[in-house]
């Protein structure tokens, strides 16, 4: 498969891409910040979490099969599928009547995500040169940054002025423009490749991820009973898809593109950055707030540094990787995460909240330098007719570090807020008031914030070590091969 940039419009496909990742991007913020409304309205408050994990387990479950499904059939038709099925299922979520329902549409829009978010980056390989790909990367990274402060805003400004149904609703034009816009100046050149699809190896991959993203969700809220039997589910799984891609004439996950160092050192390390990522998002909102006694907005913010920090990182990769080499930023991208993340580890009760927002920042400079030479590493490293499922499978490894990262992370915050009889030092109720400014006693106050530092600090100091394990990964990536495709590029350049 390949594009004919003789006559895409390439400005205008990359329009399209920017909106239909930002459907995407702007649905993580803007659900988030509503939530709490809809799961009034509709009941099932028990049901809150699996709102967010049903949307991440599909996303992530499908985000291969959409990856190989766009080598074999093209980049267009893949993309077309996916923002169809994402705007059907926000239809379908506006119209939720009860929280199962939610989870369920909420699920379908993960499916789409999947097809979006990896079939798009593959669009920016095949469309620009090594040389050109930086910059256009970072523009995608600003769709994130961006959504993450506007999502909020706009969630509170719809549900103020209509109804909540709209979040989901307002994604109907975005999503029938970008398509249009694939449509009308996206232009694929004919391929000549046929091959039959490995729909068992499919069924296997996906049902495997679904189960090992339902376990570590169930172990996350300490249903340990019910995490085992999927976890012995997911282990069956895994052996049965492994027999068969070994068997298959064309696999749906290729073993040896995923088991060569440089695939599996780059993905290992993204899927550690998301683990750090989602930690973060998770625990670091909760830190200023109680510990530090700091407003929700101040909270937000110091968050949302990491977002505005990841464009950054990807721009200034964009204009100097191919003078210093993908190697030695992909290194240093991941060495500034620990050094972000060391920033917390030193939080105490009395730091200032201008701390965990210049770590936040330095993470977020961190990701986008290596998740962006990372991405031009795996696009570069492999054949053309590989590129899609190369580029997935390094989105994926970030998306499960996301899932791996919330369990942890968490089993490892309720192990500091553990007694030794097992019993939680506080309930959830107490936790709740004191989040929304309804005070017990001093004492009581002060024994929860004490309590709850403590957990945090250990949780951060395992978001460390984790977050060094990238720098690992990132030092025992080979050296050897990965400047030919710059070099090259340069090299034509200059004639």
């Amino acid at each position: 498969m390949s594009v004919s940039t003789k006559t895409t419009n390439r400005p205008l496909v990359i329009a399209s891409i920017m909106a239909s990742m930002a459907m995407v991007a702007i649905e993580a913020t803007i659900v988030s910040t509503v939530m709490p409304q809809i799961a009034s309205e509709l009941g099932g408050l028990h049901l809150y979490s699996w709102v967010f994990a049903s949307f991440l387990l599909a996303q992530t479950a499908m985000t291969v099969v959409f990856g190989k499904l766009s080598d074999l059939y093209g980049r267009k038709p893949i993309m077309f599928v996916g923002i169809a099925i994402f705007v059907i299922g926000s239809v379908l979520a506006g119209f939720s009547w009860s929280m199962p329902a939610m989870i369920c549409f909420r699920l379908i829009q993960g499916i789409g995500a999947g097809a979006i978010q990896p079939v798009s980056l593959t669009i920016v390989g095949d469309l620009y040169p090594v040389r050109e790909r930086g910059k256009v990367q970072g523009y995608l990274a600003s769709v994130w940054a961006v959504s993450a402060v506007v999502g909020p805003m706009i969630g509170a400004l719809i549900v103020q002025k209509l109804s909540w149904a709209w979040i989901f609703w307002v994604n109907v034009p975005i999503g029938l423009a970008a398509a249009a816009g694939f449509w009308f100046f996206l232009h694929e050149a004919p391929t000549v490749r046929r091959s039959s699809i490995d729909m068992v190896g499919a069924v296997l991959f996906t049902v495997g991820i679904a189960s090992l993203m339902i376990a570590l969700t169930e172990f996350g809220v300490g249903n340990s009973g019910v995490a085992l039997a999927w976890a012995g589910l997911f282990v069956v799984t895994l052996a049965l898809f492994i027999a068969q891609e070994r068997r298959a004439a064309d696999p749906m996950v290729s073993l040896k593109l995923w088991g060569a160092r440089m695939i599996a050192t780059v993905n290992g390390a993204a899927m550690l950055a998301g683990m750090v990522l989602i930690g973060i998002t998770t625990f670091l909102p909760m830190y200023v707030q109680v510990v530090l006694e700091r407003s929700s907005v101040t909270a937000g913010l110091t968050l949302t540094m990491v977002m505005l920090g990841w464009p950054i990182g990807a721009t200034l990769t964009s204009r100097t990787f191919h003078r210093i080499g993908l190697w030695r930023m992909v290194v240093v991208g991941a060495a500034l995460i620990p050094v972000g993340t060391s920033t917390f580890a030193l939080l105490g009760a009395g730091s200032s909240p201008v701390l965990p927002a210049i770590g936040s920042f330095i993470i977020g400079l961190g990701m986008g330098v290596m998740s962006l030479s990372s991405l031009i590493l795996i696009q570069e490293g492999v054949e053309l007719s590989q590129r899609g499922i190369a580029t997935a499978s390094n989105v994926f490894s970030r998306n499960l570090g996301s899932a791996l990262g919330a369990a942890f992370f968490g089993a490892v915050f309720n192990f500091g807020l553990t007694r030794g009889d097992g019993s939680m030092m506080f309930t959830d109720d107490e936790l709740r008031l004191l989040l929304q400014g309804v005070h017990g006693s001093v004492a009581g106050d002060a024994g929860i914030r004490l309590a709850l530092g403590s957990s945090l600090h250990l949780t951060f100091l395992m978001m460390l070590v984790v977050s060094l394990g990238v720098v690992a990964l990132a030092l025992w990536l080979p050296k050897e091969g990965l400047e030919s495709s710059a070099a090259r590029d340069a090299k034509a350049a200059q004639k």
